[in-house]
């Protein structure tokens, strides 16, 4: 496993639809790919937002290995 980045590990990247946000990926927290719209999470949190499949895991950074989910 690789060490986590400084500040936040994990990061859920949302879009907006209309005024609402809407989750899109979880990410490590260093990923280039996660979009300016995020919100830091807790390794808890993180699982169960892929858990109950309101994110996906981004597919560069894989934050579902690192937090030990296959999805």
């Amino acid at each position: 496993m690789r060490q986590l980045p400084e500040g936040p590990g994990w990061v859920l990247s949302f879009l907006r639809e209309g005024r609402r946000p809407v989750a899109a990926r979880i990410h490590i927290g260093d990923c280039c790919l996660a979009v300016p719209h995020r919100k830091p999470l807790s390794s808890e949190e993180a699982r169960r937002a892929l858990a109950d499949g309101g994110a996906r895991a981004c597919e560069i950074c894989r934050p579902d290995s690192e937090l030990g989910i296959l999805d």
